[in-house]
């Protein structure tokens, strides 16, 4: 007893000497190891003060540090300055902001990357399932009961031998789901209240039904595919906190209703939107997104829209390929939707490119100008070498490229079979080249075969001049599959770090 008491001091005297912001531990280099030690399992963000992301996460990574430190446990959330603390930072693979990594067992080496929502509740639902049981045993009505209200969404398996083959399932399938949390019982008591009659699986919800029950053969496949069918509301906020629960998620398929929130029919586009979501539910996430508000202004221009065409409906595919459709009518109700909707099931639907008018002046300068509408006749002329930088006018890569693609394209100016060009690919697409990332850099051999070359050399004057001069080859390689990055990183979900180049 008295070992454990002096034990308890020496922690206590330890965690005196590591400061905290809003029950956040405040990690340096010169106490690092020290959190490690006295905190078995510690949760550390690393941001940056200027990162937008790491802001809009700070008010909700207080408030689950403060829900962990308020039940006793031993985890606790932590945060690393990653500008001031640029050696931790490079130790451990920090590339973008927020980096958030899970150190278990007071063990250094191998964090786990943090993988679920931004809201308080995921964070603690997560961290949990990472220290405790994959499902808590609920003894009777009232632990029930608080599991379910205290969380968004709780999944509970009613089983009368929690040691059966179908309690093992259900075990194996709360192992497998990260930021939900899952509770087991056997006690008559807590069956006959929810009015479950057998054994089986529930789905309890803070939206739509209140709870959904699982019919079927009790398989770790079909477990979760229930439950990623039925976790999110029928329609969900694209928001900061709600975008990894979206991109994340197995349904690929999503259609977006772009609407200000300040509009004064906004509900009765809400009640039409909701009612045509319904027959979707698990093939297609239904998504609305205030157009009002500036930080989704990048999601805007990624379709093409303004925010005087709002309200507007798009459908996007994350496959893959990342494709746009958009409605032949644009009136928002309930059967138009479903039309949309039906007709994108059914294999219907021609893919929406986006096209600038060309340019009258689209050749004047030495860097030409490609659009959707001429690229196609620039860039596979038969008698011509064009190189192409695919960008985003917003991209800071892409600005640091522009003088030197500028060099470029006047050294060339006069090579009657080569043509350096540009397309701004936030709103202009085309079929033959997806664009996943900025800039894109893409070479089209002069003949006959609609060849394309990536090139993977250095963003250089004198790169760009070799992989030219040796007709693609020198810096250059076959097209294939990309680094593919998704709608919701050219949303960006993450702040580069300055010694990360995106590419």
């Amino acid at each position: 007893m008295l070992k454990l008491l002096i034990v308890c001091a020496l922690a206590a005297i330890s965690a005196a000497d590591i400061p905290e912001e809003e029950d956040v531990l405040v990690l340096k280099k010169s106490n690092f190891e020290e959190a490690l030690k006295t905190y078995p399992n510690i949760l550390v963000e690393f941001y940056a003060p200027w990162c937008g992301h790491c802001k809009a996460l700070a008010p909700e990574y207080a408030k689950a540090a403060g829900m962990l430190k308020a039940e006793s446990t031993d985890i606790r959330l932590a945060k690393v300055d990653a500008t001031e603390e640029s050696e931790l930072a490079q130790e451990f693979g920090v590339r973008g902001y927020p980096t958030i990594k899970f150190f278990k067992g007071g063990e250094k080496e191998n964090p786990k990357e943090y993988s679920a929502g931004r809201q308080a509740d995921d964070i603690v639902n997560w961290l949990k399932k990472r220290t405790g049981p994959a499902a808590t045993t609920l003894s009777d009505v009232t632990q029930a009961e608080s599991l379910i209200a205290d969380n968004e969404v709780a999944v509970i398996g009613f089983f009368k031998d929690v040691e059966s083959e179908d309690a093992k399932v259900f075990i194996k399938t709360a192992e497998a789901v990260d930021d939900i949390p899952f509770g087991i019982v056997s006690n008559d008591a807590v069956f006959s209240k929810f009015e479950v009659a057998k054994d089986g699986v529930v789905l309890f919800k803070k939206f739509d039904e209140g709870r959904n029950t699982f019919d079927g053969e009790i398989s770790k496949e079909n477990l979760l595919n229930f439950i990623k069918a039925n976790q999110l509301p029928l329609v969900i906020e694209f928001t900061e906190q709600t975008a990894p629960k979206i991109f994340g998620g197995e349904i690929k398929s999503h259609i977006l209703m772009f609407v200000p929130k300040t509009a004064t029919d906004f509900q009765e586009k809400m009640d039409q939107f909701k009612k045509a979501s319904e027959g979707f539910k698990g093939k297609i996430l239904f998504i609305f997104i205030d157009s009002d508000v500036d930080d989704n202004q990048r999601i805007l221009e990624f379709f093409g829209l303004k925010k005087e065409e709002c309200p507007a409906i798009r459908l996007i595919t994350l496959e893959e390929e990342m494709t746009k459709y958009k409605p032949e009518n644009s009136e928002i109700t309930a059967e138009n939707i479903i039309t949309f909707c039906t007709d994108f099931t059914e294999g219907k639907l021609k893919p929406h490119l986006m096209s600038q008018d060309i340019p009258e002046d689209w050749d004047k300068n030495p860097v030409k100008v490609l659009v959707g509408k001429n690229f196609e006749e620039v860039a596979f002329d038969p008698a011509k070498n064009v190189f192409v930088e695919f960008y985003a006018p917003w991209c800071g890569h892409c600005k640091q490229l522009a003088p030197i693609w500028d060099q470029l394209g006047e050294k060339f100016k006069d090579k009657a079979n080569i043509v350096v060009a540009k397309m701004d690919s936030t709103v202009n697409e085309i079929e033959a080249v997806k664009v996943h990332s900025f800039p894109t850099l893409k070479f089209f051999p002069a003949g006959d075969d609609r060849k394309v070359i990536d090139y993977n050399g250095e963003r250089t004057l004198d790169g760009f001049t070799k992989f030219l001069e040796s007709g693609g080859k020198e810096g250059g390689a076959p097209a294939g599959d990309e680094d593919e990055e998704s709608m919701a990183c050219l949303i960006n979900q993450s702040c580069i770090s300055e010694s990360h180049v995106e590419i």
